[in-house]
């Protein structure tokens, strides 16, 4: 019976260290992809993780000044890591939207806005010409079962939220709260809008992009 477990133990711990190598891997792949696309002045950035990686938002906006840099599991560290990439650039507009995974990392609310303010401050220092915009972290849904470091996290959703906000009104900074597009009645991501409880289909990326528009060309 000990075999047994120690086996399962190992298999168990080859299958996450496996999960994360990929993940770290893709990470890579990504940024040398960035480092060979860069960043102008006259560009739109989204930046985040897997939510704003799956985006075609090139297409869903219709216009060629908008560039996704997004990276699947990417968490607050890891965007300040590459942040030079966007950066350096100057864009014209930042729509920042991250902090999901540091969520089911079981920081606690403060160390997260200590995190998420971080971030906003070195953005601000290394281009203050650009305009930065704070997306809410969207709601999830865990009635999907799916990620299990986001189960009963709602409520820290909910609080880290509350703090981006704060965060982004002591800089003067465009808050937006996407949880108007996407949440349903309890306050859960629609299920309209996704097929796993944390990422969006078609039909959420077209409610979140038709939401935020106007703010491209203000």
């Amino acid at each position: 019976m000990k075999s047994f477990f120690k086996i399962f133990v190992s298999v168990a711990m080859a299958i996450g260290f496996a999960i994360n190598a990929d993940a770290d891997k893709y990470w890579e792949q990504k940024v040398s992809l960035y480092d060979h696309l860069p960043i102008t002045e006259n560009d739109i950035v989204f930046l985040g993780n897997s939510i704003t990686d799956g985006g075609n938002f090139e297409e869903l906006f219709k216009r060629s000044d908008v560039k996704n840099r997004g990276i699947r599991s990417d968490a607050i560290p890891g965007v300040i890591k590459r942040l030079d990439q966007v950066t350096k650039g100057h864009p014209r507009k930042i729509f920042l939207l991250i902090g999901i995974n540091d969520v089911s990392h079981g920081l606690s609310v403060e160390a997260l806005a200590k995190r998420y303010e971080n971030l906003v401050d070195e953005i601000m220092k290394r281009t203050p010409e650009t305009e930065l915009y704070i997306q809410s972290v969207m709601p999830i849904n865990n009635s999907f079962g799916i990620y299990k470091g986001l189960k009963g996290k709602e409520n820290t959703v909910l609080q880290f939220n509350e703090r981006i906000k704060k965060i982004a009104e002591d800089r003067d900074l465009k808050y937006i709260d996407l949880w108007q597009f996407l949440a349903d009645s309890k306050g859960n991501l629609n299920r309209k809008f996704t097929n796993d409880g944390l990422h969006l289909t078609g039909p959420g990326y077209r409610v979140w992009t038709n939401g935020i528009r106007e703010y491209l060309d203000e």
